[in-house]
C-alpha cells in the first residue's frame, strides 16, 4: 500500500474506543505480510526495528471517538478530494499511525544505531488501558515519541486532567417554608462563582490552569428546597501543579464537599536539554518546543524523556469532517524517520564523549 492507500485502509475500518478488534486484526495481518515481527497483547500491537541500545518508543493509538453530528458524509467512509482525505480518525490519530508505518519501512532499509519500537494501542480516547497494558511488555525504554496531531510542532509539555466531584449538602424543606431548610443549589452556586474566578500558577509552555464546571445536578421537585446538589469540575492541569495539593487547595475554598473523581491523567514535561527534544526539533526544522493543551497516553509514560508530535492539526480532532492532507502524512513519515536517526546519532555521540 502506498501512503494514500494506507490511510484509506485505516480510516475505512471502524475503531471507536473499546471496539478496535477488527482494525487490530487486519493491521496485524498487513504488517506481518510486510515482514514486521508483530507482537500483540489483546488488540495492542507493536514491532521493533534494530537491536542495539538505546531503545526509542514511538507510539500512537488505533481508537477514535464516536462520530459526532454535523458530518457532510458518512464519517466512516473515507472521502478523497485532491490532497485531502476526510473520515473519522483521519486526523486523530490514524494519520499518525500511517506515518509511523511509512517511517518504519524507511528505517529498516539501513542499519540503526539503536532500537525503535513502534506501538499501536487501544482505548487512548477513554482510559489509557492500551498503553498501561502494553508498556510492561516493552522492556526498558530510553525515550519516547507520542504520535499525535500537532502540525509537526514539537511538544515537550502537555496538560493533565483532574476531575473533581463536588457535593453541596443542604437540608430539604417545603418551598413555602424555605427558612426551615438549606438550599443546596444556592450553596453550589456560590462555589461555582468561586471556581469561575480561580486560576493557578502559570507554566512556561502551557500558561495558567482554570477550573471548568462541566456537569451540575440538584433538586428532586419544583416545590421543594433541594437538600443536595452535585457538580463536576474539570481542570486541565500543568506540570508545575500537583494533583493532590491542588485538590486540597480547592477543597479549602469551597463550601461543598470535594472528592477526586479521576486524577490518573497527570501532566507531563521533558527538559529541553534532553536528546529526544533536540532530535525532534532538528527533524522538524524547529528551534523551540511548544506545549500541548490536550492530554494523551504520555500521561502513562511521564517518567520517560518524551515529546509529542505528529502530522495533522489538533484543532480538527473530535469534530465533524475530520481530515488529513496527504502532504501532511508524507511530511510526518519523513519526520519520524529523521527523528529516530537524529536521536540515535545524538545519544551515540554523547556516549562517545563520556
Amino acid at each position: 500500500m502506498n501512503a494514500q492507500e494506507l490511510l484509506k485502509f485505516l480510516v475505512s475500518i471502524p475503531s471507536v474506543s473499546g471496539s478496535e478488534h477488527q482494525l487490530a486484526e487486519q493491521l496485524a495481518a498487513m504488517l506481518q505480510g510486510e515482514g514486521f515481527a508483530v507482537q500483540r497483547e489483546g488488540d495492542n500491537l507493536w514491532f521493533s526495528i534494530g537491536e542495539k541500545c538505546p531503545h526509542l518508543l514511538m507510539i500512537s493509538h488505533l481508537d477514535t471517538v464516536p462520530a459526532c453530528g454535523g458530518w457532510a458524509s458518512d464519517a466512516q467512509t473515507p472521502v478523497i478530494a485532491g490532497d485531502k482525505l476526510t473520515g473519522l480518525g483521519a486526523n486523530d490519530a490514524k494519520g499518525c499511525v500511517a506515518a509511523l508505518i511509512l517511517a518504519a519501512r524507511e528505517l529498516r532499509r539501513a542499519p540503526l544505531e539503536g532500537k525503535v519500537t513502534i506501538a499501536f494501542v487501544v482505548r487512548e480516547e477513554t482510559d489509557g488501558e492500551g498503553v498501561r497494558t502494553t508498556r510492561p511488555k516493552l522492556g526498558a525504554i530510553d525515550a519516547a515519541v507520542i504520535a499525535e496531531p500537532t502540525a509537526l510542532e514539537v511538544c515537550n509539555a502537555q496538560r493533565g486532567m483532574l476531575l473533581l466531584r463536588c457535593t453541596a449538602h443542604g437540608e430539604a424543606a417545603h418551598v413555602a417554608h424555605a427558612h426551615l431548610g438549606n438550599n443546596a443549589i444556592h450553596q453550589a452556586a456560590r462555589d461555582v462563582v468561586r471556581l469561575a474566578a480561580m486560576q493557578f500558577e502559570p507554566h512556561e509552555r502551557l500558561g495558567i490552569a482554570r477550573p471548568q464546571i462541566t456537569e451540575i445536578a440538584g433538586g428532586t421537585a419544583r416545590n421543594q428546597v433541594p437538600g443536595r446538589c452535585e457538580f463536576f469540575v474539570d481542570i486541565r492541569t500543568t506540570p508545575n501543579l500537583d494533583h493532590a495539593e491542588l485538590t486540597k487547595r480547592i477543597a479549602g475554598e469551597l463550601e461543598s464537599e470535594v472528592t477526586v473523581h479521576s486524577a490518573r491523567y497527570e501532566p507531563a514535561a521533558t527538559e529541553e536539554t534532553e536528546p529526544i527534544v533536540h532530535a525532534a526539533l532538528a527533524a522538524a526544522g524547529k528551534t523551540t518546543p511548544v506545549g500541548s493543551a490536550t492530554t494523551s497516553d504520555w500521561a502513562f509514560l511521564r517518567d520517560i524523556p518524551a515529546v509529542k508530535a505528529g502530522p495533522g492539526d489538533t484543532a480538527r480532532s473530535h469534530r465533524p469532517n475530520e481530515y488529513l492532507h496527504f502532504s501532511e502524512l508524507e511530511a510526518g513519515a519523513k519526520f519520524y524517520a529523521a527523528l529516530a536517526r537524529a536521536y540515535f546519532a545524538l545519544v551515540t555521540k554523547e556516549v562517545a564523549h563520556v
